[in-house]
């Protein structure tokens, strides 16, 4: 068939916006990107998903470095401009947090390191202005309990700065550089102006207050919360509820328990009517948990199970009651949903179709369709499963750069 002169005018003219827009005849162009920390060789994976299919490929310059030794956390700055990752740290390499700018089609640039208060920094939070980071050390300077590490954010360049504690001195009058919390956190999750710390040495949860215009922290009169927890690992807080993953098995649930929470009056959890809901049947050693972005639905992270018939890692899925918080395990028979060997982090793309888990053991993405009217998980139409840097731990998204 032969085009007339119109006709192939306006087809180069389709074809021309299509590629502005990134779009080809096997996608819908990019609608974020992803960023996949890899602790085997120090590098971080990038990402573009595709809107139609939810497939990612690879970003240009991937993988990246990491900054440091042994990354295992990362946040995206409001507006997207500045990734943070939080380098653990191994050996005789100390930990770090390390500052990356954004270009396009999600290229990192190296910007420079910033040290924590204390040592071994495992986890980073960030206010929802983008104005502060929240980093979590394992250890204080008095080599006790662990440390909060506050630094605020410079809007133009990115580069952070220590924001010292003005309520506590040292023995010697100094003020003290950081925020104490409790024994062995793992975990820091900020919902309102709350911010939650897992210590996973006693099971317990340090409660802070923040201040949004200078990013202090206040202790509050309950800031050590006890709980029914024996092997706390992660910590969810959505915009209503807070729920804790518990991976201690016992002969009623194999597979822990999730304890849902409303938060109180100075940043206190108050347990919701019914208590701890086990997890679903023939899953153990739950990880992490995650609510979607509309906040209908919590998924666990299971790194193994007792499933001798089939032995994989699986996502556990629960809808939220919108009016009391309850959980209720997902009607479907996929249910739990099986993904790559080793969860550790979950997150979902901006425009709601797309979750993913970043799999330490099989070094994969496993991506998944979510169906927001059900919240049961499906597989993406040209395969779930994507090669990663070695050993990924989290990974985070961005749907814009501003």
């Amino acid at each position: 068939m032969k085009l007339s002169k119109i006709g192939r005018i306006s087809m180069a003219f389709v074809v021309s916006v299509a590629m502005g827009l990134g779009m080809t005849s096997c996608g819908g162009g990019t609608v974020g990107f992803m960023w996949a920390l890899g602790t085997q060789f120090n590098q971080i994976s990038g990402f573009k998903i595709d809107n139609f299919t939810g497939n990612l490929t690879n970003i240009v310059g991937t993988p990246f470095s990491s900054g440091g030794t042994n990354p295992v956390s990362i946040v995206v700055r409001t507006g997207g401009r500045y990734v943070y990752v939080v380098n653990k740290g191994a050996g005789t390499s100390a930990g770090n947090v390390a500052e990356f700018s954004v270009g396009g089609d999600g290229v990192l640039t190296f910007q420079g390191t910033f040290t924590t208060q204390g040592k071994t920094p495992v986890w980073a939070a960030m206010d929802t202005s983008g104005n502060f980071l929240y980093v979590l050390d394992q250890l204080s300077p008095d080599g006790v309990n662990g440390d909060i590490t506050v630094f605020s954010i410079a809007a133009d360049t990115g580069r952070l700065s220590l924001v010292p504690n003005n309520s506590f001195k040292n023995p010697d009058g100094t003020q003290l550089t950081y925020f104490p919390v409790g024994s062995k956190p793992i975990m820091t999750r900020m919902t309102g102006a709350c911010l939650f710390t897992v210590d996973s040495g006693d099971n317990t949860v340090f409660a802070y207050g923040t201040n949004s215009s200078t990013g202090q922290l206040t202790t509050t009169t309950n800031s050590t919360i006890t709980t029914q927890a024996t092997r706390l690992t992660s910590i969810n807080a959505g915009s209503t509820y807070v729920y804790l993953t518990d991976a201690g098995a016992t002969p009623d649930s194999s597979g822990g328990f999730i304890l849902p929470y409303t938060v109180g009056t100075n940043c206190s959890l108050q347990t919701l009517t019914g208590g701890s809901v086990p997890n679903l049947p023939l899953t153990s050693n739950p990880s992490y948990s995650f609510t979607d972005l509309r906040n209908r639905y919590l998924y666990v992270l299971n790194q193994s199970t007792t499933n001798t018939m089939n032995a994989s890692s699986t996502i556990s899925a629960f809808t939220i009651d919108q009016t009391n918080g309850k959980l209720q395990p997902i009607a479907d028979s996929n249910n739990p949903y099986p993904i790559g060997a080793g969860p550790m982090c979950m997150v979902e793309d901006p425009t709601f179709q797309y979750v993913y888990t970043s799999n330490n053991v099989s070094n994969t993405v496993t991506g998944k369709i979510i169906n927001q009217n059900t919240g049961q998980l499906s597989d993406l139409r040209r395969g779930s499963s994507f090669p990663s840097t070695g050993q990924p731990t989290c990974l985070v998204i961005s749907g814009s750069v501003n």
